[in-house]
């Protein structure tokens, strides 16, 4: 008796398994206005390069269609209409959502029917008072003279503060939520919150919606954000350099510590670079004034490849140190001093600390030389 039991109950669990599994999602989609059966209608997601990117397709017949399918969490994707202008935004999750719009504005449709859809509805809906305003705020100010365009900055600035503590009590108040996520991820991209903030925000979020692929790349962002702040303290005026190593030319491992003089310079530059070269002579120049005095340099490079970097070095006179990961800004030098641009250099005194940065011509000589005196 006992094993039927345990066997009933089994096959009770498989079934609603089953059923769970087999339920998935389904976007009725309905197109007012007269669109040509077999128009073929795509739903997109984003892929790694930002780019849309094909999830599925189906066809338009007697003004409807329909997709259907199975995702273990919420995800935005987008409804493109071949012919047709614009696409809208549908958060596919498992349920029956509905898609309405006119053939002419389809970037208006109106999405509803799964919790995920209504909530985000119900975003766009709140934030709309405020695009509007901004919107005639720019309208006034084409035409406005010097002194209310200032006075429509002012209330510009203000709008903006509003619409981010608007989306900031938003993302508190719908810790379920998937716009949520992207809310906090435009964030942290536009820097309207720094990264304790945002990782506040995320730690919000219910454990549920943090299983998203877009929460799983949110959690990614900031761990890169957490770093860079704390990369940008480290290499801050008044810091000590951090302390790094990688291969000369001659492919032997070389530390800042081992070639510091009472003042050195770190300069970030790479063969492709065209300031960086043009800067080379000057850099040249200084390093013949004030190397018996104490200058050393440290040239680290950006190259791709080192035919190219050791090539460089040769034609350009560089008699320094040099060392470099051929990583592009790959490189983990790089990335320690938060180098995404270059020339890019710092200039460190006797007990390493970091006195300036990015000095280029005569201002680099002027501080060199009150530095050795």
């Amino acid at each position: 008796m006992m094993k039927k039991l345990v066997l009933s109950v089994c096959i009770v669990f498989a079934v609603l398994a089953c059923n769970q599994q087999s339920a998935g999602y389904t976007i009725n989609g309905t197109i007012s206005g007269e669109v040509e059966n077999g128009t073929t209608v795509f739903l997109r997601g984003i892929g790694e390069d930002n780019q849309p990117v094909d999830i599925d397709s189906t066809t338009v017949e007697n003004g409807k269609f329909v997709f259907k399918g199975q995702t273990e969490t919420p995800e935005m994707q987008y409804v493109f209409i071949d012919n047709l202008m614009g696409y809208h935004a549908v958060i596919v999750e498992n349920g029956e959502i509905q898609f309405s719009a006119q053939k002419d504005s389809l970037s208006f449709a109106e999405v509803s029917g799964t919790p995920q859809n209504d909530t985000f509805t119900d975003f766009m809906e709140a934030q709309k008072d405020l695009t509007q305003q901004a919107q005639s705020i720019q309208q006034d100010m084409t035409k406005a003279d010097e002194a209310t365009a200032n006075a429509l900055r002012d209330e510009m600035a203000e709008l903006q503060e509003e619409y981010k503590n608007f989306e900031l009590d938003f993302i508190k108040n719908h810790p379920d939520a998937l716009i949520s996520v992207l809310l906090i991820d435009r964030a942290i991209g536009q820097g309207s919150v720094t990264a304790s903030e945002a990782q506040s925000l995320y730690d919000g979020l219910s454990p549920e919606i943090k299983k998203s692929k877009a929460a799983t790349m949110v959690a990614q962002n900031l761990e890169m954000v957490m770093q860079r702040e704390a990369n940008e303290k480290n290499t801050s005026i008044g810091a000590k350099a951090p302390e790094f190593s990688a291969p000369n030319p001659e492919g032997k491992e070389l530390a800042l510590k081992d070639v510091m003089g009472k003042v050195t310079l770190i300069d970030f530059w790479a063969a492709w670079c065209k300031p960086c070269r043009a800067e080379n002579p000057n850099v040249v120049k200084v390093y013949e004034k004030f190397h018996d005095k104490g200058l050393n340099i440290l040239g680290v490079s950006l190259d791709r490849t080192e035919d190219a970097w050791k090539k460089a070095i040769a034609d350009d006179g560089l008699a320094w140190n040099h060392v470099s990961n051929v990583a592009y800004f790959n490189d983990p030098i790089a990335r320690l001093y938060n180098v995404d641009a270059i020339p890019a250099a710092f200039l460190l005194d006797e007990n390493g600390i970091i006195v300036a940065k990015n000095l280029r011509g005569p201002a680099l000589e002027a501080k060199v030389a009150e530095l050795l005196q």
